[in-house]
């Protein structure tokens, strides 16, 4: 165990919390000071239009840790929800994240001292039963917590989310090219001849941001909602949260430079389309899309194409595709950032219980159900 006096050695900041609105947007400009040229989704703005979108109403609990001179040294954003876990209800701190927020972490310029910092006082806080940190990566502050909680015996779990694909990049598209299979990549040439016969010309279509920016938002939701999100329900244009959110932060990635909006057209209609955010050495693909109609020309795979030319033409280093690994990510990359939900619960009977729910009773009866079913 942590003896008091090895705790402040490690963790010399002082932690408080964050709970006022107007409070968390005073601190914009010393956040990113601090996250430095970190992931776009730690950004101070990111996170405040997902907590304005997705959790306008829950309680924030952000926590952040000072210096002895006040200078912002960790921060961790959690917003605070009373639900339930296989029926039992519990205090949750909950990290402001989902599946729209691609990855998610504590922002810190020391990861072990402020993950130390965030342990001492989350571990004094009786305020809570469970944390839940949504898609860390591996490496990430939130898994060095996590760790920590582990070895002072609180009960603690993971479950593995996400392998989310990418794809470095080379000097060139010839040489990028070169990674992939003769027949992917004939395959490429005999489609966009093929939508070309089908759909008139081709033509590749960069958009950053401008007074039509919400027309050009709307072409690309009415094109994802056409397809098989639009039948399930999952597409952007189907939530008022979803939708708010992608609005809101296409007019701020616009006005940072970072908003990227691609589009293939056919005969001067859109037939494919990203949804991305593209620094000077990487572009992020939020959320794709493409006229589903046309499938057997596989629109989507040739915007892939010609932003990977793009991509390699600017001098980025980096593609990555975010999200769930899937096979049409893997024509073009083999390689994967696995990420994990991580979860901390209260130490006593009522954390051990639900950890063992969450990761032995309820996998155990899903195992003998699927075996009862053969």
């Amino acid at each position: 165990m942590l003896a008091e006096a090895e705790l402040e050695t490690l963790a010399p900041w002082r932690v408080s919390e964050v709970q006022d609105r107007a409070e968390l947007g005073r601190m914009e400009r010393e956040w990113d000071a601090l996250l430095g040229g970190g992931p776009i989704f730690l950004r101070h703005a990111f996170l405040r239009i997902w907590i304005d979108n997705f959790a306008p109403r829950r309680p924030l609990r952000v926590l952040v840790a000072r210096d002895g001179a006040g200078t912002l040294q960790a921060a961790l954003p959690l917003v605070e929800q009373r639900m339930r876990f296989y029926g039992v209800p519990v205090r949750a701190l909950l990290s402001t994240s989902n599946a729209h927020s691609c990855r998610f972490d504590a922002v810190a310029r020391d990861p072990d001292q402020a993950a130390a910092a965030l342990f001492a006082h989350l571990a004094a806080d009786e305020g809570w039963d469970v944390i839940r940190l949504h898609d860390v990566p591996e490496g990430g502050v939130g898994r060095r917590l996590q760790q920590l909680f582990e070895r002072e015996g609180w009960p603690v779990g993971t479950w593995q989310s996400l392998q989310s694909p990418y794809a470095p990049l080379a000097a060139s598209w010839d040489e990028l090219s070169k990674r992939l299979t003769s027949k992917f990549k004939a395959n490429l040439r005999r489609r966009r001849r093929k939508l070309e016969e089908q759909g008139g010309p081709v033509a590749f279509e960069r958009y950053g941001g401008g007074d039509d920016l919400e027309a050009r938002l709307e072409a690309g939701f009415a094109l994802e909602a056409s397809g098989w999100k639009g039948q399930r329900g999952t597409a952007i244009a189907q939530s008022p949260q979803t939708r708010g959110f992608y609005t809101e932060l296409a007019r701020w990635a616009s006005r940072e430079g970072l908003l990227a909006l691609r589009y293939l057209n056919a005969g001067g209609r859109p037939v494919a389309f990203h949804y991305a955010l593209a620094t000077k050495d990487r572009y992020f693909l939020l959320k794709p899309g493409y006229d589903e109609s046309l499938g057997e020309c596989s629109p989507g795979q040739l915007l892939m194409e010609d932003v990977f030319k793009e991509c390699c033409g600017a001098g980025l280093r980096e593609l990555d595709f975010l999200g769930p690994d899937m096979g049409w990510k893997r024509d073009w990359t083999d390689q994967v950032r696995p990420h994990a939900w991580l979860y901390v619960y209260r130490k006593g009977p009522l954390g051990r219980a639900l950890r063992a729910a969450k990761f032995k009773w309820i996998p155990a009866a899903r195992e003998a159900w699927a075996r009862w079913k053969q």
